[in-house]
């Protein structure tokens, strides 16, 4: 990606996935992390952050009480998104093998902790480039992870998802325009979100796509753009999603 500008000259350019830093994406010790992660989680709820996810879990229309769906949620964080869809999987008579995955120790390490002692959501550490399955996941999700992800680095995931799921897969993640930017700017102020939210939520929006961008890369990756489906979610969501 070429450096972003715009900052410069005091216009923000929404044309391009922008270049910046967010403070999750350094070394945070727990004591500000959890914070963080229960403040975002609390965006994501009352965002409605996962309907997009369990809206195309429903479509597949997966077997009720059949044998296990192995679903392996990557960049899973807080681990709030996971256990939506536990939840969702005992509404629907659904059962499931649930894995979340993230490269922090502290994220998988904060993600267990939060979880019931009734859950059945497995956490590992790792890098999902050099994570070997030991059965293939029918299913990988990700929320909010490609967007931390250069674009050489979100073709080969997009690549990694095709060769290892075997029923499909769903990113949700951010749209990247102007609207949602401002609004999520005047939103976290008011209601008092943590300090590293109000700071990385707008950035990850100018660091997040458009459907421009997620037909390249598909395409980058080999994959047809009719095997594929990018959908906008509101508020400020853009999902893309592969059903084989």
């Amino acid at each position: 990606m070429r450096p972003d500008m715009s900052q410069q000259s005091g216009e923000l350019d929404f044309s391009r996935r922008a270049q910046l830093h967010e403070i999750m994406d350094g070394t945070c010790e727990r004591e500000y992390l959890r914070p963080y992660l229960e403040s975002l989680a609390l965006v994501n709820r009352l965002l409605l952050a996962m309907r997009p996810t369990l809206a195309w879990l429903d479509s597949l229309q997966l077997p009720r009480n059949g044998e296990p769906v192995r679903i392996l949620d990557v960049g899973c964080g807080y681990g709030d998104g996971l256990r939506r869809i536990e939840r969702w999987s005992r509404e629907h008579g659904v059962r499931v093998e649930l894995t979340g995955l993230d490269l922090n120790p502290e994220m998988t390490a904060i993600a267990a902790e939060t979880t019931g002692a009734d859950s059945g959501i497995r956490w590992v550490t790792g890098d999902v480039f050099a994570y070997v399955p030991q059965r293939r996941p029918d299913i990988v999700v990700s929320a909010l992870f490609t967007h931390h992800l250069s674009n050489d680095e979100v073709t080969r995931f997009l690549r990694w998802m095709e060769d290892n799921s075997t029923t499909g897969w769903f990113i949700n993640d951010l749209s990247r325009a102007a609207t949602p930017y401002y609004l999520f700017k005047w939103f976290a102020r008011l209601a008092r979100l943590h300090p590293g939210v109000q700071h990385d939520g707008p950035v990850s929006i100018r660091r997040a796509f458009a459907v421009n961008d997620w037909r390249e890369l598909n395409a980058a990756a080999g994959i047809s753009a009719e095997h594929v489906t990018i959908a906008g979610w509101k508020p400020a969501r853009l999902c893309v999603s592969r059903r084989k």
